[in-house]
């Protein structure tokens, strides 16, 4: 019943929207109605802290310590995006750069987004895991495009062709999945069921896995953001409405290495190699390598913070790769604090692109002497992903060196590079454009500011303090992936 609530509860928001949306109230029905899906979702994780594992409808959505703790955070996310758009679109409303229909479209779409997302984290099936994706992709392509200029629309489609053509290759590698199952499990729904793969991985056919999982890599990996597989990001960034890089750096990019993972337990089961292991490793750092170096010639601020979802989700995988149950421990935790400070540090430069008039950043100028709340905003937004103590980054990315050090010391110059590269060009844009002086211009709204510091006040939280369900989750999820 309580899945129910937290799945149904945004395909009826995005109902209501659909014919709402462009009423003066809807941003405030909208976060309202998101506030619910976040209300249920915590309410599923206290029974899961309560009961454990749950299955609902048969044997369709499972809950598990490794996905409830998603779930949360893809609600709150999603209910403090939510809270964040309204002023924003009001601004860009009063500019003329959407209408009555696009506002519909928005807050209906936004919707769609939410629930698939959360059924994909819900699904017990991987074959609706992979639809959910699907469907995940075809609500961003309507919301990147969301201004229907060229360049939208030029973004959109890139986004669509790339992963259209990445959740390919994953649907190949879930066929395969199904194909070595059905010989043990017999032909019918239960060979896609998480819960029977995880029971009999020990006896899935290895050569099967092992070819299901490059296609599951390229696939997912694609949605992630892993390089080479990564052009479609900046772009959906940089030209998309900022709600939405917002929740396609903190949630999009979370729930397919999600899903990649659950690929990863069944092949280390079927293996019994470091296969996978090898493979995350690899990709993440080169990830990192050229997502930091991408940095360096960046102009527009969307597109700089874009590269560093790639860096950090780069820097997760390799967690993942590393194995074990303390890399992994700092991988879910990693996931955690990222999508946190990397929505607020969206909503930040979101508010700052339309005081200036536009996303260059040479021409973001005196944050701190136009709107110092924002200009502070964006300033501790960069110290957390920057990994300076005691925000939460820090202690993950700590977790992760430490790690490196111990079961790939190779690595560890290579980390550490990528971390000195990332904080000099950061520090060096941001402070060009909170500091200095510029005309005191002001919006036409106040700024919605309290989601930006209440994401960063839980992740300089989880920096000094885990709370104690939180651990037993990651502790849990941790020990079973690792």
């Amino acid at each position: 019943m309580l899945v129910f609530f937290v799945l149904g509860v945004p395909i009826f928001s995005s109902a209501v929207m659909a014919f709402t949306g462009h009423r003066r109230w809807a941003s405030h029905l909208n976060a309202f109605l998101t506030l619910g899906t976040f209300s249920a979702s915590l309410v599923l994780a206290l029974e899961v802290l309560r009961t454990g594992p749950i299955l609902a409808w048969g044997e369709t959505f499972y809950v598990d310590s490794f996905n409830v703790f998603l779930v949360s955070l893809t609600a709150f996310v999603g209910f403090t995006t939510a809270l964040f758009s309204g002023p924003y679109m009001r601004i860009e409303e009063e500019k003329g750069r959407v209408g009555a229909r696009i506002l519909r479209l928005y807050h209906s779409a936004y919707q769609i987004f939410l629930f698939t997302m959360l059924l994909a984290l819900l699904s017990n099936n991987l074959g609706i895991l992979w639809v959910s994706l699907e469907g995940a992709t075809l609500a961003t392509v309507l919301l990147v495009s969301l201004y229907r200029t060229r360049a939208s629309i030029e973004a959109a489609w890139k986004y669509f062709i790339l992963c259209g053509v990445g959740i390919a290759q994953a649907l190949f590698g879930t066929i395969l999945l199904y194909f070595a199952a059905e010989k043990i499990l017999g032909s019918g729904g239960t060979a896609l069921l998480w819960t029977h793969l995880f029971q009999i991985r020990f006896q899935l056919e290895p050569t099967v896995l092992k070819i299901a999982f490059v296609f599951l890599l390229v696939g997912y990996g694609t949605k992630v953001g892993l390089v080479p597989l990564h052009n479609w990001l900046p772009d959906a960034h940089a030209e998309g409405p900022t709600p939405i890089s917002a929740v396609l750096s903190g949630l999009l990019l979370n729930v397919a290495l999600y899903a990649l993972v659950r690929g990863k337990i069944l092949v280390d089961g079927a293996l019994q190699s470091n296969l996978a292991s090898h493979l995350m490793i690899g990709f993440g750092l080169l990830s990192m390598v050229v997502a930091v170096f991408s940095m360096i010639r960046r102009k527009d601020v969307k597109r700089l913070f874009a590269y560093s979802s790639i860096e950090h989700m780069g820097i997760a995988t390799f967690a993942f790769g590393l194995g074990g149950p303390l890399a992994t421990f700092a991988a879910l935790l990693h996931m955690t604090v990222h999508s946190l400070t990397k929505s607020s540090i969206f909503f930040s430069v979101g508010h700052a692109a339309q005081i200036a008039g536009t996303q260059q950043m040479e021409q973001i100028r005196g944050l701190m002497k136009r709107v110092p709340r924002l200009g502070w905003g964006l300033v501790l937004g960069a110290f957390a992903i920057l990994g300076m103590p005691p925000f939460g980054v820090f202690a993950s990315e700590f977790l992760v060196l430490t790690m490196a050090m111990k079961e790939a010391a190779w690595a560890t110059p290579i980390l550490l590079l990528c971390l000195a590269v990332a904080f000099g060009v950061i520090f060096f844009r941001v402070q060009n454009m909170v500091l200095g002086d510029a005309s005191p211009d002001r919006l036409s709204h106040p700024p919605a500011l309290f989601p930006v510091f209440v994401h960063l006040g839980l992740v300089l939280l989880l920096g000094v303090f885990l709370p104690p369900f939180l651990a037993h989750w990651y502790q849990q999820a941790a020990l079973f992936i690792g």
